[in-house]
Formats: C-alpha cells, structure tokens, sequence
C-alpha cells in the first residue's frame, strides 16, 4: 500500500471479495525533500489511516538499505555509464516483490497484490502478464522481470478495471481525498524530478569524473557546449541549452569522447536494435510465434518486428516499420497479442 488510490482501492476490493487482508507499505528512500509520492513520509502515513479505516492491520517493512544498494545504484551507474536507466524494472522484482513476498511468508499469507493495471494469466503450467483492460493505464511494460515463481504468487485487481471505475469506486465508499490525490510521474527517490541534481550530490568526486564537451551535428561539427554526458538521454529536446533555429534532438551519447551528437528528429528513426539479459515469460522461446510486438518505453504502443538470436541470451530486433529513439539502458518488452512475452535491456 503506498497511499494513493491504486492501492488503498485494491485492498478494499479484495476485502469485497473475501479475502483476508494485511496491509504492507514498504520504506523506500527517506529525504525531507520528498513531499509527494511513494517515496515520501507522508505515503505511509497514509496508507496507515487508510488500512485503519477499512479494519485491516498495517505493517512497514524498510527496505532503504536494499533500494538505494540495487535500484539507485544502478540508476546511478547507468546514467554514469551514458544509458537510460528504468529504476522500476531494477525494483521490482529484486526489491518490491521479494520483500513483500518475504513478509507474506512471515504473515502467512498465500498472495500479493499490488495496484497496477496488469493482470496475471497461467497456461500450460506457466504464469505471464497479460496486458490491462485500460490500455492507457497499462503497466505491463514494468513487469517483464519477474519471476514465475514471483508471478505464480501475485495477483492484481485492478487489471480489469478502467481508471475511471477505480475513481468511482473510491466516491462511492466517500474517499473523495483519494480521488482528488495528484498522481506523480517522477522518479520516486528524486525531489522535483532533477535527476542531474541528484547524481551531483550522490556520485563521490563528480566535479572530477563529469566534464563539460562538445555537441556535435551529426556530420561532426561543433554546434555548442554541453554540460555533461549523464544529463542527456536519446531523443531529448527540452533542456539542452542550444539554439539551432529548428528543433533538436538528442542523437547520441559518447562518454568516451565526452560528445554528444544532436539532429533533427526523423535522424532519430531506427530499424533494429539489440537486446541483452532476455527473460522468457509466457513461452520459453520466440521460436514459432507469429505476429510479434514489441514495446521500446513505457508510453508507446507496441511495434510488429522480427527477432533474430545472436548470443545465448541477446537478439536483434527488425522492426517492420522503423521507430523513434531507441534508447540504450530502456526495456524492450515483447508481447504474443496482449500477453507479455519476454523482455530485456536495450542494448543499442
């Protein structure tokens, strides 16, 4: 239970249906800066009144040590190594779903359930996520690491439902101050969403290791200045500091040479990329699947492709219509229909 009406409205429907319910809320990050969203003090205060009034105990399990160790260090490193991290592909399976499940063991309990909109299938013995009834809201993007035993064990109530209903359903109950909550779309360890701050004060002798360089056109011109390769991600426009008369994008980004190459944004359109650490789900293999898609980030729709295997565990992706701003660091998630398929790190 982080607070927000995701959650609180999952573990009322669960009531509903029969369950025996126990509230958790894991302990993320602390920061003082942190006012808003999961991460925050205020969250778990909240998800505390809200398990009080609907009669079910509440339990915090702080998990700081083992977030700021994996997912922030990992975000760290990726943003230092000039790729795009996806802190919750890192979180959940290795920190959200494995500390819940360790007190649901503690607790007794058989299930977990989370407030995201994606649901649980099984076939022929094996667990996969299926994408959820409101595609706008859809987080099955996020979910392609998990385990089948992590899968085998969760369930979401919210998959087949539309955001509106869950809003609905919480005016009904008259938890109007859940309806009116903002949801965040930032980080959630980071204040105000500057990650650039972030990494300055949490990376040791950054002023040394970070550099102001080149940008360059793609032909290799110096077009400016930029203020450090980790503030700068593939396809970025915003932010970059630079007038060229048109709109710019980001292109490319060298730490070895301390340059990044920007252009125009159809420069941007690719036709494959590869994919590294591929986690299986739904079938073992993409052998003798028809009709694959293919999503490169969280908010697009997903593309048809082809998938040649290169390695034990990387492959490349052909899209059959070429796609914009394939980020290294990012997920690309597979999908037979609306059922996850499979799912890896971006490799370029």
């Amino acid at each position: 239970m982080s607070g927000g009406i995701d959650s609180s409205i999952t573990a009322l429907l669960l009531l509903e249906q029969g369950y025996d319910v126990v509230g958790v809320t894991l302990q993320l990050w602390s920061s003082e800066e942190i006012q808003s969203g999961c991460c925050s003090t205020k969250a778990v205060d909240d998800a505390r009144c809200f398990a009080e009034k609907i009669g079910v105990p509440h339990y915090v399990v702080d998990v700081r040590e083992a977030f700021k160790n994996c997912v922030v260090r990992n975000f760290v490193d990726e943003y230092m190594n000039a790729r795009t991290p996806n802190p919750c592909v890192v979180c959940n399976p290795n920190v959200k779903w494995k500390s819940l499940l360790e007190k649901a063991d503690e607790l007794g309990c058989d299930k977990i359930a989370t407030g995201h909109y994606a649901q649980i299938s099984e076939s022929n013995g094996k667990f996969f996520v299926t994408r959820g009834i409101d595609l706008s809201k859809d987080q099955s993007y996020v979910m392609w690491n998990l385990s089948q035993q992590q899968l085998a064990r969760t369930v979401f109530p919210l998959g087949k439902y539309k955001k509106s209903e869950i809003r609905e359903i919480a005016q009904k109950y008259g938890f109007e101050e859940l309806v009116q909550k903002s949801e965040s779309q930032e980080i959630c360890f980071i204040p105000d969403d500057d990650y650039r701050g972030f990494l300055k004060t949490y990376v040791p002798d950054y002023e040394t290791i970070v550099r102001k360089g080149d940008f360059l056109s793609m032909d290799g011109k110096k077009l400016g200045t930029h203020e450090g390769f980790p503030f700068y991600t593939i396809g970025q426009r915003k932010g970059l500091g630079i007038a060229l008369g048109v709109p710019a994008y980001v292109q490319s980004v060298d730490k070895e040479s301390n340059t990044i190459k920007i252009g125009y944004r159809d420069d941007l359109l690719a036709s494959q990329l590869e994919v590294s650490n591929v986690r299986f789900s739904k079938y073992d293999s993409f052998e003798n699947i028809k009709n694959i898609t293919v999503k490169i980030r969280y908010n697009t729709q997903p593309a048809p492709c082809m998938i040649e295997k290169l390695t034990e565990d990387r492959y490349r992706v052909t899209f059959e219509n070429p796609v914009w701003a394939v980020t290294p660091g990012q997920s690309a998630v597979f999908y037979d229909g609306d059922d996850l398929l499979a799912g890896g790190i971006i490799e370029k």
